[in-house]
């Protein structure tokens, strides 16, 4: 018996043990990572910005809310927000209630794909089979329908009202202290919504840094903040493959981005320019897919300083 079944039923274990373990400790097991990026002009003093992304907020989560509202102990410079913050038509004011302390500081925001539509319940093995075909998002796949509306307004109007610069398809400036951040944003290119032509021309004149904001780093986008000399892109989206194989990594990463910048900092190049990329892993999943294994969700705290 032992030779019949015995493989198959001690892989039996180990998946299912693996799917305890991603289900039931890593999603909720929050982490910050802190990256150093020499973007800012020489004699500058380092400025400390937290990334917050893909919070999927669904009503009851009280071990992430406690965890973002912890957060402001960090006492950044700033906050930029990259958007999916919802996972529930409910979840707007838990999500303003987990952010409220963060509202304290300036900060940025731009929306995805989640906070203007509810998810929809889909086979994980999609992911794959798109990805082989090139398929991402609404590019090249068949429109949405059917989807659920999220409340996506009542963030924006909360986010505007705590004095939070909306990004999407949009420019802005952030003041601290004597220092100017110009900021350029699109909306979600995952859904089509980013028109880079309403915002292109490259950083602004007269601020002492500029960076560009995006939820999902399609190359697209990369390379049009890249190609107009933008120091340094954020972006999320991705959940950094959200179910990955230790040492090996993602999989997939929902978008055309390959799998080794999925996550954390990395370059982008193009037309003889090169940026900074930070994709966050975000601290979120679909709440059809509530699961993380060897992806453990993350808010990020990036430190810049001088160029080199």
């Amino acid at each position: 018996m032992r030779a019949r079944y015995g493989v198959p039923l001690t892989l039996t274990a180990v998946g299912a043990a693996g799917l305890a373990y991603a289900a039931g400790f890593e999603v909720r097991s929050f982490r910050l990572r802190r990256v150093t990026v020499p973007v800012l002009p020489r004699g500058m003093r380092p400025l400390r910005v937290l990334q917050v992304s893909d919070i999927h907020m669904v009503s009851g989560q009280r071990k992430k809310q406690r965890w973002l509202q912890s957060l402001a102990g960090l006492r950044p410079d700033f906050v930029i927000n990259t958007g999916d913050n919802l996972s529930d038509t409910e979840g707007v004011p838990e999500t303003l209630d987990a952010l409220g302390p963060l509202m304290e500081f300036p900060g940025a925001y731009v929306f995805g794909s989640n906070d203007y539509y509810g998810p929809k319940l889909r086979n994980p093995a999609r992911y794959l089979i798109e990805r082989a075909q090139g398929r991402h998002g609404l590019n090249g796949n068949a429109p949405a329908v059917g989807v659920v509306h999220n409340p996506w307004e009542e963030l924006r109007d909360a986010f505007d009202a705590a004095g939070w610069v909306g990004l999407s398809n949009s420019r802005g400036r952030l003041k601290l202290e004597g220092i100017e951040i110009a900021l350029t944003g699109l909306d979600d290119p995952h859904i089509k919504r980013d028109r880079y032509a309403e915002v292109a021309g490259g950083p602004e004149s007269g601020a002492d840094l500029s960076l560009a904001v995006v939820h999902a780093p399609y190359l697209r986008s990369l390379d049009a903040f890249t190609a107009d000399g933008y120091p340094l892109i954020l972006a999320g989206h991705t959940h950094g493959g959200q179910l990955c194989i230790p040492f090996y990594g993602a999989l997939v990463t929902n978008c055309d981005i390959d799998t080794d910048r999925v996550k954390g900092l990395s370059t982008h190049t193009t037309a003889g320019h090169t940026s900074f990329l930070h994709v966050s892993a975000g601290c979120g999943t679909n709440r059809y897919t509530p699961v993380r294994f060897a992806c453990p969700p993350e808010a990020t705290l990036l430190t810049l300083t001088a160029r080199d």
